[in-house]
């Protein structure tokens, strides 16, 4: 799995609301940045995001990058709690 410093940028600007033509690597330190690598690493790694992947079609395992499963696992969790 390569999660690239990119990537990060492009999944906290999703949260934070932000259009991606705005969003600059300088926004995050690299602290900010390692930690939120290593936290999508024990996401991807978790029992419940392995669960929740083996449910997908695997077309869209097939075409979509981790990072953005990763996004949409987070997404889709945070959605069910807020009920």
């Amino acid at each position: 799995m390569v999660i690239t410093e990119y990537t990060a940028v492009f999944i906290k600007s999703a949260y934070a609301g932000k259009p991606m033509a705005n969003i600059s690597s300088n926004l995050f330190s690299s602290e900010d940045t390692n930690v939120w690598l290593s936290l999508q690493r024990a996401i991807c790694n978790s029992a419940g995001f392995q669960r929740w992947k083996s449910e997908l079609p695997s077309d869209i395992l097939d075409k979509t990058p981790l990072e953005h499963l990763v996004r949409r696992y987070l997404r889709e969790t945070l959605e069910t709690l807020a009920y």
